[in-house]
């Protein structure tokens, strides 16, 4: 039976590392609202600078130990952790509804996605190979890939249960521990899936620090932490960045992007209108760094993909997260909600036409929440703002062109380089514009979809590195030679 949105939520609101809750040292505690209400969710334990070297000192034990542990034991623990999600699937998405604004369906999906991931790399242990180097008869030179150490993970709020689990799979298949960061808007899911794998791991292996600021910095900058990954903003990236730079460790990056879909004169209208829909995420309220923010369609459709996505956006009304019938969850602040607002507000000004849309929600219902009806601005010009930043929110822009140069131009015009998605029915084309475009990930007459096994990140300010891949998984550890010296020794 599936548990009632409160009884879902985490019992320990405390620290975890070294296998045990810890309060945090300063007593420090966080606030947590649920979006869709305004209310408390009651407050977790914020993790300071100490907290942060207390939690990398247990990592950094059982990590010499972790480490030494068969490959395949490993897997055979990963995949006891897919079952783990799999069984608690419901009670782990409803936290993200209550605690994230996710609606509960699209939530399912994201467990689904965590489980497959831990799948997945307790497959890939064995591909961790190193390679020999013929030198001749008198040595024989290899190398081999051991793990990096102690792996700092800061996620953001948008996948707060997906981000947690599924990115420290590839980390620890590797022989590396774990310290998780969790997003201050939304941590506790991270924290129910620390009670639920509570006793399977050895005690350090993979530990969770609620907290803000304060402990993403001193985690990306602790001399103890090997390596660290985000995801998040371009900003954070840049400070993660400076944060390593002392200690010279690898990062890798996936950031925001402000992602193009173009539809080329002989794209089937219904199909794009379906695509430019799915691609923007509005069940996610946009809060995705992969949604196709910007739509390029040319001046032969475009009058036709407008009329029929215009129809088609009744489909998605915001509601009640916990609800499965949902279609578009909460904005998960008050802050990213404000700036959602301002976007529109200042795209109203620089004169694009507002198709659908362009306010808070007017449910009664909803009135305590962050939500912001799904909106579509026509006639958006390369110069304004929606065209050129992040807004991080339910805003899409429609751009017409006729000139390719000048839309391509306009595409690779902007800082980030996340994905692209192109519709067209000529296979040459659109090799030819997947070729043209900057971005890290392209999809053809397709949108949005994750395909595991193949390497997603970004391109420019989008990111480093590639993952949901076995790069991702080599990622994590670094390459020894190894020099064996066979010559006979003189008598």
């Amino acid at each position: 039976m599936n548990k009632a949105p409160e009884e879902s939520l985490p019992k320990q609101r405390n620290l975890y590392y070294g296998g045990q809750w810890q309060p945090s040292a300063s007593g420090a505690r966080m606030s947590v609202v649920n979006p869709s209400t305004g209310k408390s969710l009651g407050d977790v334990s914020e993790a300071l600078s100490s907290d942060v070297d207390a939690a990398v000192a247990a990592a950094d034990t059982a990590y010499r130990t972790w480490r030494r542990v068969a490959p395949a034991e490993r897997a055979r623990l990963l995949r006891k952790i897919a079952q783990i999600i799999r069984e608690n699937a419901h009670e782990l998405a409803m936290v993200d509804a209550v605690d994230g604004g996710i609606p509960i369906e699209e939530g399912l999906r994201d467990v689904a996605n965590a489980a497959a991931q831990y799948d997945f790399f307790s497959g890939l242990v064995t591909e961790m190979k190193g390679e020999s180097v013929p030198l001749g008869p008198d040595s024989v030179n290899f190398s081999v890939r051991e793990p990096r150490g102690v792996v700092g993970r800061i996620i953001p709020f948008n996948h707060p249960f997906m981000f947690c689990a599924a990115k420290s799979a590839a980390p620890m298949a590797a022989g590396n521990t774990v310290v998780v960061k969790t997003p201050d808007q939304a941590p506790l899911s991270a924290l129910r899936f620390a009670e639920l794998i509570e006793g399977v791991l050895p005690a350090g292996v993979f530990n969770v620090l609620s907290g803000g600021r304060e402990a993403g910095a001193a985690l990306a900058s602790h001399p103890g932490v090997a390596m660290v990954s985000l995801i998040g903003s371009v900003p954070a990236g840049r400070a993660v960045m400076r944060a390593a730079a002392d200690t010279i460790k690898p990062v890798l990056l996936e950031l925001g992007g402000k992602n193009a879909l173009i539809a080329l004169p002989d794209a089937d209208p219904d199909e794009v209108a379906d695509g430019v829909i799915a691609g923007m995420n509005f069940t996610w309220c946009g809060q995705s760094c992969g949604s196709t923010s910007r739509v390029f369609l040319h001046a032969a459709i475009h009058d036709a993909v407008v009329e029929r996505v215009k129809k088609r956006m009744s489909q998605f009304q915001p509601g009640d997260p916990t609800n499965p019938s949902t279609t578009m969850g909460a904005m998960i602040s008050q802050v990213q909600f404000e700036k959602a607002l301002s976007f529109i507000e200042q795209t109203k000004q620089e004169g694009a036409r507002l198709l659908h849309g362009g306010k808070r929600s007017e449910d009664p219902k909803l009135a305590g929440g962050f939500f912001v009806e799904p909106t579509i601005f026509t006639e958006v010009k390369p110069s304004m703002r929606l065209a050129r930043e992040e807004v991080f929110g339910p805003v899409l822009g429609i751009f017409r062109w006729a000139d390719e140069e000048e839309m391509l131009t306009a595409v690779n015009g902007v800082e980030f380089g996340l994905t692209c998605s192109i519709w067209t029915n000529d296979v040459r084309h659109a090799h030819r514009l997947a070729a043209e475009v900057q971005a890290g990930f392209v999809w053809i007459n397709e949108v949005s979809r994750h395909f595991l096994g193949t390497p997603f990140g970004g391109y420019k300010q989008s990111g480093l590195g590639r993952e949901e891949c076995l790069e991702e998984l080599i990622s994590y550890t670094q390459q020894k030679h190894i020099h064996v010296n066979l010559k006979r020794p003189a008598r």
